[in-house]
């Protein structure tokens, strides 16, 4: 298997990992009654289901995210880019410029 797909993979399972214990705290807190709702309805497994799914590609999405953009190197460099000035046309008449008549009507 490609490294890149073992490193998307590996976070992503990082994700669910977390995802996971975040789903327990709610569930251990009972925030927003959470814990009722899965214990004491029948939609309360499907609910858990879908609260750790979405928790899952949330957190899942951050920390691959979060590794991406942490893995570039560091280019702190004294030169600081090229200052080099904009061009700019002092003499217009250089382009070739040809004036296009317009007619405008009176009228709106």
């Amino acid at each position: 298997m490609p490294d890149h797909i073992k490193f998307i993979l590996r976070h992503a399972f990082y994700g669910f990992l977390i995802a996971c214990t975040f789903t327990g705290l709610v569930l251990y807190f009972n925030i927003a009654n959470i814990w009722h709702l899965v214990t004491h309805t029948t939609e309360g497994p499907i609910a858990l289901a879908v609260f750790v799914i979405l928790c899952t590609i949330t957190f899942g999405s951050v920390q691959i995210g979060m590794q991406i953009m942490t893995m570039g190197e560091e280019d702190d460099d004294a030169d600081g880019g090229k200052r080099d000035d904009l061009p700019v046309l002092d003499d217009m008449t250089s382009l070739n410029q040809v004036p296009i008549p317009i007619h405008a009507d009176d009228r709106r």
